[in-house]
């Protein structure tokens, strides 16, 4: 058969088969025209450089494979050396994973180094700074979507916190809890979800939580038996925003958003993620005593919380 049909059979470039049989790996045949005459055999060669070649093998290392191929071997990897040529291309894998997981170590580093190093960043550089609310953020309306919740049961949910603890929503403990529940914190080496501050109510997570952590002590004197943030994101990310923040409360982890579908608790869509809308619940003898919503501003909603305690102490 002719080069084309060769390599259109093999699933291979003509230009391939030309670089193989320049490196001696295909010896076809030549015609009395002086024309190149390729066989099965050429095609199936053909085919195992290419097969190699997924794994890793370079087209310089795939002599063993032929050379058994061409012994009258069924199998291209049934001799010891082509053997030995798989242990030879797994040695170098890991080699070159060992460096690529220290350079992704290494680089993973100075994110952390570059995006931690002043977590107050001056006005005026406003993209790693969370701390901040930036002026112009459009204001949440209250669509009534909490109305139902004052009085209705709290679910049995389980929830693994950044303490390492679980919490059952239902009886976390006597008194009043406080659980705010908001969509995301930024961090400083991860990118917000595009728009994100064109959504009402969206940003401000990080000052919320810092407004919940200066207030932590008064809280607990106006009668929060405990106070919990809520959000959808893994206990791993919560964990650093803790650490980073100094908070000291736990985050509750809910990445299903159950609580959401359970108590029927308004959420939205961004950066393809479902994510709970801002709400704050005050929890008591397994019911849901109070709920502020919608939270605007975020940064002095915890002064809002200790006020509404305040006048709620009986």
């Amino acid at each position: 058969m002719r080069i084309g049909e060769a390599a259109r059979r093999a699933g291979a470039t003509v230009k391939a088969v030309r670089y193989y049989e320049a490196l001696g790996l295909v010896a076809p045949a030549r015609l009395g025209n002086g024309y190149r005459d390729y066989d099965e055999h050429d095609v199936r060669v053909v085919r195992e450089i290419r097969t190699l070649g997924r794994l890793g093998i370079p087209v310089e290392l795939t002599r063993p494979f032929l050379d058994c191929l061409d012994s009258g071997r069924p199998h291209a990897d049934d001799c010891p050396a082509s053997l030995a040529g798989y242990q030879d291309a797994i040695d170098d894998l890991t080699r070159r994973i060992g460096e690529l997981t220290a350079r992704r170590e290494a680089l993973a580093r100075r994110l952390h180094e570059a995006a931690h190093r002043d977590s107050t960043v001056p006005p005026g550089e406003p993209m790693h700074d969370f701390t901040r609310l930036p002026a112009g953020l459009p204001v949440p309306e209250d669509d009534g979507a909490c109305d139902h919740l004052p009085g209705l049961p709290v679910p049995r949910l389980e929830l693994p916190g950044t303490d390492g603890r679980t919490v059952r929503l239902d009886a976390p403990g006597p008194g009043r809890t406080v659980v705010y529940l908001y969509p995301l914190t930024g961090r400083p080496d991860r990118d917000l979800p595009d728009g994100w501050d064109s959504i009402p109510g969206a940003r401000g997570c990080t000052p919320e939580s810092c407004g919940f952590r200066d207030h932590h002590e008064e809280l607990v004197s106006a009668g929060a038996g405990r106070v919990f943030g809520l959000s959808s994101q893994d206990t791993v990310y919560q964990r650093e925003v803790v650490e980073r923040l100094r908070l000291p409360f736990a985050i509750l982890s809910d990445p299903a958003l159950r609580l959401a579908d359970e108590l029927k608790l308004p959420t939205f869509e961004a950066g393809g993620q479902r994510l709970f809308t801002r709400l704050t619940l005050i929890l008591r003898d397994g019911v849901v005593e109070h709920v502020f919503y919608p939270v605007f501003p975020p940064d002095r909603h915890a002064q809002q919380v200790l006020e509404w305690l305040g006048g709620h102490s009986g």
